[in-house]
């Protein structure tokens, strides 16, 4: 079956120039060409399916790089989340799933979650058990005893200690190795103080890379980040500056510039903030508590996106992740995400790369999907309008395609 899906333009996820009428060609699942105006005929089966658009955009489906499958991003706490039995975390993280694939994401980077979860997910979604979008799973996230989400199960200590732990991820499945490199929001954990030294970090990088999977840290203050840089580590997330329990922060300079030298990526996650921000701004009858909650969060997220300036200007580059699940960031978030980097300074088509063909380079798969490149996997969506002149056009699907399968479709 060739179907063929023809729009206003196409945005390939590269950075490249637009397509403009463009006619996408999709074949036993995989891309097999775009073309201006129309397709040749050896490529294009007489009983092909034609899916016209007019006005809209053809673009690769969305790739969030930072989610939590196990929350459902409704405001509930993370204490209070894993109270619940492991069924429940299983059932939360395929409904929380099916709502990312819904909203045009068809890949998801699962952050850390409780014990074997989002793996056995993973794993019902590539048997054709049901839908989803495609799951990167880490299992666990690791973290020193009592440490950031050490809840999940991720608790390990000292060089030896973390190999192992490293070696049993990689056990049980997990596709990359996520480290807590800082204490969080988690109760009693320190977000201003890094968690593993130095020789631990390294350690974790060094076990990490010997098994062939990728490392990701989450860093909230400089000492974890410059930590993080010095192993070698593939991504940071959040890159953060916290000096104290309040949530404050100073942009360090030096540490930036390493960080930027470095060439390692780090996560945006700017949506935990723009969604509190979106949700609690619209609550009526809001009490003087929530005033001052919503005023310290405007604040912080003032704060995050000045800092996503000076770390851009510093050299940094930025892949597009949300956070959903935590506190009420949602899974349908990555537009919300892209139109905060915007805000930070990218451009759209920028912003737009850094959640599809980058964020695919960035994780490894890029040479699966990502990108509306000859042989990919046709990860494909269709919005209204043109999200170059207005990225809230993502949010207004016409269609989701995920390997070729319509997934929804609008009336």
């Amino acid at each position: 079956m060739t179907t063929l899906i023809r729009a206003d333009r196409l945005i390939d996820g590269t950075g490249s120039a637009v397509v403009e009428n463009a006619v996408l060609v999709i074949e036993e699942g995989k891309v097999v060409g775009v073309y201006p105006s129309q397709a040749p005929d050896s490529v294009v089966s007489p009983d092909a399916e034609i899916l016209d658009f007019p006005g809209c955009t053809i673009m690769p489906g969305m790739i969030d790089t930072h989610v939590h499958l196990n929350m459902p991003g409704d405001g509930t706490l993370l204490e209070t989340v894993v109270r619940e039995p492991e069924g429940v975390l299983v059932a939360t993280s395929a409904f929380t799933a099916q709502r990312a694939l819904a909203a045009g994401i068809t890949t998801v980077r699962d952050l850390g979650a409780s014990g074997t979860t989002v793996i056995n997910l993973q794993r019902a979604l590539e048997l054709g058990h049901g839908v989803g979008p495609r799951i990167l799973s880490c299992g666990q996230p690791i973290t020193i005893t009592g440490g950031h989400t050490w809840y999940f199960g991720g608790e390990a200590d000292g060089i030896d200690g973390l190999r192992l732990k490293v070696r049993q991820m990689a056990k049980i499945g997990a596709n990359f190795i996520k480290v807590m490199g800082s204490g969080g929001g988690t109760v009693n954990t320190l977000s201003w103080r890094p968690a593993y030294n130095r020789e631990e970090m390294r350690a974790l990088a060094d076990e990490a890379h010997a098994l062939d999977r990728k490392i990701a840290v989450h860093c909230l203050c400089a000492d974890s980040i410059d930590y993080a840089i010095d192993a070698g580590v593939d991504q940071i997330e959040h890159a953060g500056f916290i000096t104290d329990s309040k949530g404050n922060q100073k942009y360090v300079p030096e540490v930036a510039e390493k960080l930027g030298k470095s060439g390692i990526p780090v996560t945006s996650t700017l949506a935990v903030g723009g969604s509190v921000v979106e949700i609690m701004t619209a609550k009526k009858d809001r009490t003087p508590t929530e005033d001052a909650f919503l005023e310290r969060w405007i604040r912080m997220l003032d704060d995050n996106l000045s800092q996503f300036r000076k770390l851009r200007d510093a050299g940094v580059s930025f892949v597009a992740g949300t956070d959903a699940g935590w506190r009420f960031t949602p899974f349908e978030g990555l537009p919300l995400e892209l139109e905060l980097m915007h805000r930070g300074g990218m451009t759209t088509m920028e912003a737009i790369v850094s959640g599809t063909g980058f964020a695919a380079k960035v994780i490894g798969i890029d040479d699966k999907v990502g990108t509306l490149t000859k042989g990919l996997a046709a990860d494909v969506i269709v919005v209204g309008g043109n999200p170059l002149d207005n990225l809230g056009a993502l949010r207004d699907l016409k269609l989701v395609i995920q390997g070729g399968k319509v997934r929804s479709r609008a009336q």
